[in-house]
């Protein structure tokens, strides 16, 4: 069986680090806003090249406290729209109407999975005043033109790198695009701790220290609270832990991409889509996401073979019951094509060379009828 995850292969070389790191904050006794956070926040700033950053509990948390502090600071106000991309991860969503803003969904360009310039300029309203383009699978939005074309029409970009630890675009890395940037670092990201966490980067220094002091509870100072803030914070142990693991993150993203970059070469199948790359750098291979008319025969093929897999996404945003209301008899057939053909593929840092070349023969021996 070859797993479509293996977290023990990337964790085993720096396993010894990993424990050092645990049992250093477990003898401090000290496992809230200490110096492990201090540290690795100074330390992604750098990485991502933004100004600052700030640690808060998942990805979806580092979204909506962006959407939060700009409502805080007159930038936005309820019932304004944020254009998303139709095709995401329901999170994206979720950040908006949590916030008390509209989801207004785009649908997405078949290069890259994401949202185009042309695609959201169609989609301005008066309401709009925020673009939240995803960087999904691990390839950059084209953030130049977007950023351009929010420029002209005034509004502000918040862009979702949940899945882009360290894609690079026009030599700029996810996190320093946009007003803001928003990462999660689930487990299974190309950056993962060993639980949820999250974190904000920005060029604007002033933001950061909004949202630092949103996620404490809406304090800046310990019983005396600004604003009715959340509970949002990047914990001791998991800012230490993803400290020793950022030292490891180019070479497994190389590693990545060195993998991509044989299915890309040896999968020869008509009946699979491979992905477009994009330009160099711009793609982490967070996943390696093809699609097909036939996923589920291709499904029962996988299992047969011993082969894992995943589904992102079998259900897109507007058809989940959460939405259901809101965008019934709304149709956005772009995404939905995608929800009903991808399949994911193994891909991942330690997955051996002699599984890869499994894989590859599996897929490409792949017959639907």
């Amino acid at each position: 069986m070859i797993p479509y995850l293996d977290l023990n292969a990337l964790h085993a070389p720096i396993r010894s680090e990993l424990d050092d790191a645990w049992n250093s904050v477990v003898d401090t006794s000290w496992f809230i806003q200490g110096k492990e956070l201090t540290a690795f926040e100074k330390e992604w700033a750098e990485y991502c090249g933004c100004e600052a950053a700030v640690g808060c509990a998942n990805g979806l948390d580092a979204l909506r406290l962006v959407l939060e502090a700009w409502k805080i600071q007159g930038k936005i106000a309820l019932g304004d729209e944020v254009l998303v991309p139709s095709n995401t991860y329901i999170a994206t969503w979720l950040a908006v109407s949590q916030a008390g803003l509209v989801p207004v969904p785009v649908e997405p360009d078949l290069e890259s999975f994401s949202m185009s310039a042309a695609d959201v300029e169609s989609a301005l309203t008066h309401r709009t005043k925020v673009l939240l383009p995803v960087h999904l699978y691990g390839r950059m939005a084209d953030m130049e033109q977007l950023g351009k074309l929010a420029k002209d029409a005034g509004l502000l970009v918040l862009g979702d790198a949940a899945q882009a630890h360290g894609a690079i675009l026009k030599g700029k890395k996810a996190g320093s695009w946009g007003d803001a940037e928003a990462f999660s670092f689930y487990p299974g990201k190309n950056l993962g701790a060993l639980g949820d966490a999250g974190a904000v980067c920005s060029q604007d220094a002033e933001l950061i220290q909004l949202i630092r002091v949103l996620g404490n509870y809406g304090s800046e100072k310990k019983y005396h609270n600004l604003y009715p803030g959340f509970n949002s914070r990047l914990d001791e142990l998991q800012a230490a832990l993803l400290r020793v693991k950022l030292k490891s993150l180019d070479a497994w993203n190389q590693e990545r991409n060195e993998i991509a970059q044989r299915y890309l070469r040896e999968i020869q199948n008509p009946f699979l889509i491979l992905p477009n790359p994009g330009g160099a750098g711009q793609n982490v291979w967070h996943i390696f996401q093809i699609l097909t008319e036939y996923r589920p025969q291709l499904e029962n093929y996988l299992k047969a073979a011993g082969i894992g897999y995943l589904i992102h996404y079998p259900v897109p945003p507007h058809h989940q019951p959460a939405y259901r209301n809101e965008f019934q008899g709304r149709s956005y057939p772009l995404s939905e094509k995608i929800h009903a053909q991808t399949l994911s593929i193994p891909l991942y840092p330690g997955l051996s060379i002699d599984n890869q070349k499994i894989i590859v023969e599996v897929l490409n021996d792949f017959q639907p009828i």
